[in-house]
């Protein structure tokens, strides 16, 4: 499992739109997790093609050349196709893929006897997670109530500067998968609202339980 997500997780990177300023973004829940990448398949291309045998046409040639260099990449036009083997080894679901306006989706379902709630989730978070959440973070965590759009989340947690606001508590927040958009394929919506993934969920019951509320 874990090789077939850092083979994805270095696609997405060697294949994002970093014009844009949207992060990567994970959403861990107890029977899937889902990786979204900014960015647009080649004119043309659709994703039969890309589950094929295809050409390799990197979004960003000069990173996915260092992980050439590096030995991260064996061979050229291979991600997909290194994805869906590692899944066939793991006797993993093959994942499902979704090409939408502005990214890719791909879904990764966990086998029947990992559909564990207690440890893919609140697990995670009482373990590695939790020691790095910054405060900003968890301000945050604590004051979403439901879909928010940006500028109520401010005015909840007393935010005046939206730069500031988007730089400290937003962003990473969206980055480690703890909130997510509502609207990801249109991160530029005028009706987009953020949410609590099942992992920010679990990290706010752990959080008001420390503090005991």
């Amino acid at each position: 499992m874990e090789e077939l997500l850092a083979r994805r997780l270095l696609n997405a990177v060697a294949h994002k739109d970093y014009a844009g300023g949207i992060p990567i973004q994970i959403s861990v829940y107890p029977d899937k997790l889902m990786i979204w990448n900014p960015g647009e398949l080649p004119p043309d291309w659709t994703i039969e093609k890309l589950l094929g045998k295809h050409a390799s046409i990197p979004f960003n040639p000069d990173v996915a050349n260092v992980f050439f260099r590096i030995g991260m990449i064996e061979a050229w036009g291979r991600g997909i196709e290194r994805i869906l083997e590692a899944c066939r080894v793991a006797g993993a679901p093959m994942p499902k893929l979704r090409h939408e306006h502005s990214g890719l989706w791909v879904e990764f379902r966990y086998r029947p006897e990992h559909r564990n709630p207690a440890s893919l989730v609140a697990g995670e978070v009482t373990g590695e997670v939790t020691g790095e959440v910054a405060g900003e973070v968890e301000r945050l965590v604590l004051g979403l109530e439901g879909p928010m759009s940006r500028a109520r989340l401010q005015q909840v947690l007393s935010l005046r500067h939206e730069d500031h606001f988007r730089e400290s508590y937003l962003s990473p927040a969206l980055r480690d998968g703890i909130v997510e958009m509502t609207i990801p394929d249109k991160p530029k919506s005028s009706k987009q609202q953020y949410r609590l993934t099942a992992k920010g969920a679990a990290l706010r019951a752990k959080l008001r339980k420390e503090s005991g509320a």
